[in-house]
């Protein structure tokens, strides 16, 4: 039979941060979302804001089992989506001499292993669309401090990779895209597991939410294989292609300073055994005076095409242009001020809204 409905996403690590931010933007543009997180009193206070237009199920996404459950539920429940984000993650700000094997093993089952039973489950329930594993520009440079969290954003990339190929060799109707993400201002600083002498921070240029929300929707309409957000994780993949030895030299000097903040840590508790308790399900953290409304997205491709076909002008210039980011006394990820977003309003998204079930 066939029945008209809402079009259905999956968000999973939905209920804060970038994950809150996707969902907001997902239900206006008329989907009907179904979340996926660990924390039941967020999903229970986002159920009780959104009513009828998510669906929830706690979960966490390192099991691979309840994920799968999930994804079968929602087909049944909701219909097939069409969209599926993976948006999970956990770290800890601490030096790898600190952190045992079973913390280690944590974040990378949840940020890695966590996008890979996310992308299983999706593909058993999917016709066609778009899933979209959420990146960070520590996929290309990582950082001193969060060894865990950059192997296995590393690790997601490489994976994303590989699966995307095997799907164009399968002729499936399913793209798969990746958003490297700028520093962004989520609750992520406020619960992370915290070994700095000081409370954690994004390290700056820091971006709201609705920003990274911006490029996934990007990735979505335009098929898109990778999305970069912001200039400074354009500053970053262009530094490990030309420069690697001054990033890395960068980032000795600064990159621990640069993800501290001003205030002391507080709160000893944090989110890495099970959901922090005091935290409201919310897309920003505690820098929104400091956080960018707007900043650039642009189609990695683009930015590769440029940097092999520009000739030796394009190349000096961005190399002028790092150049002024990585010698201006503070971290190599600090840059002038950020052009208005060239993409405020996204495109219409023209997709089916039936489904035979």
């Amino acid at each position: 039979m066939t029945r008209d409905h809402n079009p259905v996403a999956v968000v999973a690590g939905g209920t804060a941060g970038v994950g809150r931010a996707t969902v907001d933007a997902l239900i206006a543009r008329g989907y009907r979302v179904a979340v996926l997180a660990r924390g039941e009193a967020r999903l229970a206070q986002m159920q009780q804001e959104l009513g009828a237009q998510i669906w929830t199920r706690a979960l966490d996404v390192s099991d691979g089992d309840a994920v799968m459950r999930a994804a079968s539920d929602i087909a049944s429940d909701l219909g097939a989506p069409e969209i599926w984000v993976n948006s999970a993650m956990l770290t800890s700000f601490s030096t790898f001499d600190m952190v045992d094997e079973a913390e280690f093993r944590k974040i990378t089952d949840t940020t890695y292993l966590g996008t890979v039973n996310g992308c299983r489950a999706a593909l058993s329930v999917m016709a066609q669309g778009n899933i979209v594993n959420v990146g960070s520009g520590l996929a290309y440079v990582s950082v001193p401090g969060q060894a865990a969290y950059c192997g296995a954003k590393h690790a997601v990339r490489g994976f994303t990779q590989a699966l995307r190929i095997e799907l164009a060799r399968e002729g499936r109707p399913i793209t798969l895209s990746m958003v490297q993400l700028p520093a962004v201002n989520t609750p992520q600083f406020d619960w992370a597991r915290n070994r700095l002498d000081r409370h954690p921070q994004p390290a700056p240029p820091i971006f709201q939410p609705e920003v990274a929300a911006r490029g996934i929707l990007r990735a979505i309409d335009q098929n898109a294989r990778e999305i970069l957000v912001g200039r400074s994780v354009l500053k970053l993949l262009i530094g490990n292609i030309l420069f690697p030895p001054l990033v890395e030299r960068q980032l000795t000097e600064m990159g621990i300073e640069t993800q501290k903040s001003d205030r002391p840590d507080t709160d000893a508790r944090d989110n890495l055994d099970g959901p922090h308790p005091d935290i409201s399900a919310r897309a920003h953290g505690g820098f929104d005076a400091r956080a960018k409304d707007d900043g650039i997205t642009l189609d990695s491709d683009a930015a590769r095409k440029t940097l092999a076909f520009g000739g030796a002008a394009a190349l000096l210039g961005l190399g002028y242009l790092l150049g002024r980011g990585l010698t201006s006394g503070s971290s190599p990820k600090v840059e002038a001020r950020e052009k208005p977003d060239r993409h405020p309003a996204s495109p219409a998204y023209r997709r089916p809204t039936e489904y035979r079930v």
